[in-house]
This record gives C-alpha cells, structure tokens and sequence, in this order.
C-alpha cells in the first residue's frame, strides 16, 4: 500500500510538472505547495534529483512536438530551411549561456536561499502583475513574427533576462515569454522560443543533478536508488511526458488567440494562496 501511494504521489507530481514547466503560472510555485501538503519526503536529497530529472519527460514533449521543425537533417528541408534551422539553434545556444555561465554554478545556493513560501509567494505575484500591465498597454505591433527574424542579439538579451528565473517562483517559460515579448517578439515566437530555450537548459540541469547524486551516493552521503526510487522516476518522467505534449499543444493554440492577462490573473491568486498559507501555518 505504501509503494502504491508513493507511485500515486509520482503521477500527481508528473501532472503539475507537465502542465506548470510550459504555462507561466511557475512549476515551482505549485509543486512547493504539493510537496508541503502531500509530498514531505524523509530523503531530501533525492527529492531535490526527483524534482529536476522529471523535467527530462517535459524536454522530450518539446522534441517529439517539435523534430521536424527543430531537425536539421530532415530530408524534407531544402538547404535554404536546413540553413535555417542550424541559425535557431545558434540563436537557441546563444541564448543558453547567461545560464550555463552565471545560473547553473549558483543554481543549487539559490535554491537553499529561496525554495521557500515567501518567495516564491512574493515572485508569482510579481510576475503576474507585470503580465497583466504588459498586456494591457498599447504595444507595437511585434517586429518578430519568426524565429528567423530574431538577430543573435535579442536571443542573448532574452537568455539574460531569462536568469531572474533562478529565483524560485518566477517561471522560467514566464520570465523568457515576458522577456521576448518586451523585445518585440509575437506571443507565437515567444511561447516557442521559450519552448526551444528548455531543451539544452533543463537537460544539462538534470544531467548535472543526476551527477551530484552519483556522487553523494559513492560518498555514502545520499541513499542507494532502489526499486521503487526507479519506479517512482519513471512514473514521474512518463507522466510528465504525456501532459506536457497536452500542455504544449494548448498553450502553443492559445497564444494565437489571446493573451496572457488570465496567466497573470491566476499566478497573483496562487500567490496569495501561498503567502496565507504560510501565516497560517508557519
């Protein structure tokens, strides 16, 4: 009974991962708040492994929903579009290293110094409201209308920008589509660029995690993965997997048509949610 909650609890977990990585509503702002009502696990060091090697399904949505756009081999292609493609990913690449050089090394501190209600709380709201006022003034008509149109310039100045989401709470896809729109990029461009900017930031995050564990497991200073550690990754990732490419798929519609005021709307009330919580029960 008790591996089938634990099991259980892998597939919620999966499903708020699969839904909250690409909306900008904050993954972390959500799973926080499932951890401390559902989740409060005796082993925080393979918890801290859980949470970043299930964001693997969410990357491998991105691929499946997007090859042939992201496939520079694709025999489809002529040269012009293979050319094309190789530039996004330059762009993409470009964009990444704010992170690789100033996030990842500072990832693991910032984290000990902000996974917590208050901030997280405290960055939702802010994010929300800042939506909400971007998408109520009168902005230009986009200059970005593909990916293609995006000098390597911008890309750097959104993978810059993309570095506030190392506080917790903030939305990584949120800060990237705040960003990219504030840079003159459609709603379109932004939600797949920050979809595309995922791929080679989360894997190296959880290639790098699932390094540090290896070796706190060989320094005796985390648990050996048993049997159901397995199971419970694998029920997480392929759930997470599966929800995403729903996610993806919605979001990617959605921004043809709308804005992103009612995201805005629903990060402030999550945060004040979470900011109640914590007075309450602190």
């Amino acid at each position: 009974m008790a591996e089938f909650i634990e099991i259980l609890k892998a597939v919620l977990y999966g499903i708020i991962e699969g839904i909250t990585e690409w909306l900008p509503i904050s993954s972390t702002g959500h799973l926080i708040l499932f951890e401390e009502l559902f989740w409060k696990s005796s082993d925080p060091k393979f918890m801290e492994m859980f949470r970043v090697v299930i964001q693997l399904g969410a990357i491998l949505a991105v691929i499946v929903m997007f090859f042939r756009k992201l496939n520079p081999f694709s025999p489809k292609k002529d040269s012009i579009a293979k050319r094309s493609t190789w530039e996004m990913w330059i762009k993409v690449i470009i964009a990444c290293l704010p992170a690789a050089v100033i996030g990842l090394p500072f990832d693991d501190l910032l984290d000990k110094w902000f996974y917590n209600f208050p901030t997280v709380a405290v960055t939702l709201i802010l994010y929300g409201i800042a939506f909400i006022v971007i998408e109520s003034g009168n902005r230009p008509e986009p200059k970005i209308c593909d990916i293609s149109d995006m000098s390597y310039k911008t890309a750097l100045l959104i993978g810059a920008i993309q570095l506030l989401a190392l506080i917790p709470g903030t939305s990584r896809s949120g800060v990237t589509i705040l960003g990219a729109l504030l840079l003159g990029c459609s709603r379109v461009v932004a939600a797949e660029f920050s979809f595309f900017l995922a791929i080679p930031i989360m894997f190296g995050a959880s290639l790098l995690k699932c390094a540090s564990y290896a070796k706190d497991m060989l320094a005796g200073e985390a648990a050996a993965i048993g049997s159901l550690e397995i199971t419970v990754l694998a029920v997480g990732l392929a759930i997470a997997f599966v929800i995403s490419l729903l996610a993806i798929r919605f979001l990617t519609e959605y921004v043809k048509r709308k804005n992103f005021k009612p995201f805005g709307y629903y990060r402030i009330v999550l945060g004040i949610i979470l900011l109640a919580y914590f007075f309450i029960f602190a």
